[in-house]
């Protein structure tokens, strides 16, 4: 698989240069339901600094962006609390590719086929650089978390559950 800009260029790829946004790239080879676990075990990365990015949706089928740690797990309950809704719950992986336009193994949270609320769990901002899927299954790409708040108006939330 070649380093060319061409080759790895994705929707969210081309939005984040267009931005000036500055990231690193790390494909590696995707294993199916492997998660954000099995790419920042290939990659040599802390799963606690690979974010996961889950397409949820509230009580009315209003999808929604979760930014995760991808060793840990969305406490429902608690994001449901934290924006003010009445049920959050995973959405089906065809209703997801529908709302991201990305296949799911591979949902960045940029450049989004629908514009939807972005929410990030607040200790992800912490760290000093996450890895995130780059729009395509075996691509991540590491930045700085604030670009998450900056380009995509992230809410931070506290709902991370142990696994």
């Amino acid at each position: 698989m070649g380093k060319k800009a061409s080759s790895s260029e994705t929707p969210a790829t081309q939005l984040l240069r267009s931005l000036g946004v500055a990231f690193t790239e790390h494909p590696y080879e995707y294993l199916e339901h492997g998660g954000a676990e099995h790419s920042a075990a290939v990659l040599g990365m802390d799963p606690f600094s690979v974010v996961k990015t889950l397409v949820m949706e509230d009580q009315d089928g209003r999808p929604l962006i979760v930014l995760m740690h991808g060793n840990k797990q969305v406490s429902t309950k608690s994001l449901a609390r934290c924006i003010g809704a009445k049920k959050i719950e995973p959405c089906q992986p065809e209703v997801a590719q529908r709302h991201s336009g990305y296949l799911v193994g591979g949902t960045s949270p940029f450049a989004t086929r629908k514009p939807m609320p972005v929410y990030i769990e607040e200790s992800i901002l912490a760290l000093p650089r996450i890895a995130i899927n780059g729009g395509r299954r075996g691509f991540l790409i590491g930045l700085a978390p604030q670009v998450c708040t900056e380009v995509l108006s992230a809410r931070p939330v506290n709902c991370a559950i142990d696994k």
